[in-house]
């Protein structure tokens, strides 16, 4: 029998247009009304025009430092306990979103989280990543309870940089071939499980279907359906397949390749989905799965995605360079090990990459 822990869903999820209007009526359904609100710089700009006035809530605002680090997270955990607050908003993107659930689950308070940017699924999750304060992983944290609300207003997600979209786009369509290459073998699968396969196989349809739209959609600054559609696949379908599919839903080789990149300065600038994106392509090189990769060419073509090193800003691709990727992607602890495809080495990746590099060139 597989053992397996779901962590599926948050309490509450709400998107529509005026979504923030509810703040008040949802927090004091929760008995909360002392609240801490987390936010960046840009993104609490980004959420001014909407933000509702409470007349029966008292809050409280922080802008954090920059990174979900210990040294972010002790300061926010006194604050609020210093303070007494009920609960934490968590207004902005990733980062942001992780300090305030890791704050929550150290002062067992309640989270809202309210997202700026559809680039990863951190809303949905009760997971946070961990950095140091110059931004290095340290690790990322599973916890016990989900987050009590998430609110989603699209027009604030309308307006974030399209990079950021098209970055996410990139790490949610890894969710697919990361989770299958694991679970494919896998012949009697709990129903979670399953659960975790499904969402990840549309996480790939929809972007695949309705990317291009929602593109023009931020372009033109017009909401569409296939701007929710694509928002809504990256954060609840991204969220879904690795709630549903623990450890198998999570992360494998084309993160791995994203890890290995991070020893390239030059690689320093590209937004972390668009080095998941390249790093899809070397995993099914690995895989053999080249049918694949000529499906995925022209998307990544129209979306401005990564298919070389070149791409990523590398100019001067040779063995050392390759070679200090390749071994990086493949120390003993990364996830590149779970892919049941073989004994992956460094030499493997090494030439997984130039070959991807040639096969680009035609």
């Amino acid at each position: 029998m597989i053992a397996i822990s779901v962590h599926g869903a948050p309490s509450e999820y709400i998107l529509r247009e005026g979504a923030l209007s509810l703040l008040e009526e949802k927090l004091l359904e929760r008995g909360l009304h002392k609240i801490l609100v987390v936010h960046g710089v840009q993104s609490w700009e980004a959420v001014k025009p909407f933000w509702p006035k409470m007349n029966r809530i008292v809050y409280d605002e922080y802008t954090y430092g920059g990174e979900c680090s210990f040294k972010e997270i002790d300061k926010v955990t006194k604050l609020v306990m210093g303070h007494s607050y009920d609960a934490i908003i968590g207004v902005g993107g990733g980062k942001v979103l992780d300090l305030v659930k890791v704050v929550c689950h150290e002062t067992q308070r309640q989270s809202i989280l309210i997202p700026t940017l559809a680039s990863n699924c951190a809303p949905w999750t009760p997971i946070s990543v961990l950095y140091d304060e110059l931004g290095t992983f340290i690790r990322y944290d599973v916890y016990p309870v989900s987050t009590s609300l998430v609110l989603i207003e699209p027009k604030i997600l309308l307006k974030a940089p399209l990079n950021m979209l098209v970055a996410g786009i990139g790490d949610t369509l890894a969710k697919w071939y990361e989770a299958d290459v694991q679970m494919a073998g896998i012949e009697n699968k709990p129903v979670p499980l399953q659960i975790s396969h499904y969402a990840a196989k549309k996480c790939k349809d929809l972007l695949l279907q309705h990317s291009k739209t929602a593109i023009q959609a931020v372009k033109m600054e017009k909401l569409n359906d296939d701007f929710i559609k694509v928002a809504e696949t990256i954060i609840v379908y991204g969220g879904m397949v690795g709630g549903f599919g623990d450890h198998y839903g999570r992360i494998a080789g084309a993160h791995a390749i994203h890890n290995g990149l991070t020893v390239l300065e030059e690689t320093h600038h590209a937004l972390h989905g668009d080095k998941v994106a390249y790093g899809i392509l070397i995993q099914l090189v690995l895989e053999g799965k080249w049918d694949e990769i000529d499906q995925l060419i022209p998307f990544y073509k129209e979306l401005g995605l990564p298919l070389s090193l070149h791409d990523l800003g590398v100019n001067e691709i040779n063995e050392p360079l390759v070679g200090a990727v390749a071994a990086k992607a493949c120390v003993p602890e990364e996830s590149i090990h779970v892919m049941p495809i073989g004994t992956i080495t460094a030499d493997r990746v090494s030439e997984a990459i130039f070959t991807l590099e040639k096969y680009q060139r035609g």
